[in-house]
């Protein structure tokens, strides 16, 4: 199946395209490759809007920090272009994560250069002005029941960080003054989240 979406198409909140076997849902990626594309578990597909200028500098700062805490500690960590599947069959992208070594090498050559089916101990997701929080608290919570051991969703309209463990716990940080703290599966690791007080 070969479809093809023009990225000069108006795009307002996630836009689905339907239903795709895990076949279909690969050709449409690789026919659309400057889309930002998701499936979730009961195969629906979602073309996620191009993000706006602010929500793509408070991207980039948690994919660098996590970046930096990688080139020091290993591990792996990706762009948030990384397409993950994960064990219920969903296939999601965060905005930055870190997978452990142990994690990593579960994975074989020919496996590291597919979606990569390993899960992420780590996961950020920052909120975008078109994201429904409902719908990315739920996200997180698919995160977090597929295995990733530490989920921080940012949200910069309330300042507010809902940080989602393993244990099923989530804390919620109020405002932009705290710095996070990587806990035990990223120990050392921290970002203080005035990074994303843009001026």
């Amino acid at each position: 199946m070969s479809m093809t979406i023009s990225i000069n198409t108006p795009v307002e909140l996630d836009l689905s395209v339907g239903r795709m076997s895990e076949e279909q849902f690969l050709v449409f990626c690789a026919d659309n490759p400057d889309l930002r594309i998701e499936q979730d578990q009961y195969k629906n597909v979602f073309i996620m809007p191009p993000l706006k200028g602010d929500s793509t500098i408070y991207e980039k700062h948690a994919i660098v920090e996590v970046g930096i805490w990688e080139k020091m500690n290993g591990g792996v960590s990706t762009s948030s272009a990384g397409g993950f599947k994960l064990p219920n069959g969903a296939t999601r992208c965060p905005d930055a994560c870190w997978i452990s070594k142990e994690r990593w090498e579960t994975l074989d050559y020919k496996e590291r250069r597919e979606v990569l089916a390993v899960v992420p101990d780590f996961v950020i997701e920052i909120r975008s002005q078109t994201d429904s929080l409902k719908k990315i608290k739920n996200k997180m919570q698919e995160w977090i029941n597929n295995g990733v051991r530490l989920a921080w969703l940012i949200d910069p309209k309330t300042q507010k960080t809902h940080i989602y463990r393993e244990d099923d716990s989530v804390e919620i940080v109020e405002g932009f003054e705290k710095v996070l703290s990587g806990e035990d599966v990223m120990p050392g690791f921290e970002f203080d989240l005035k990074l994303l007080r843009i001026p």
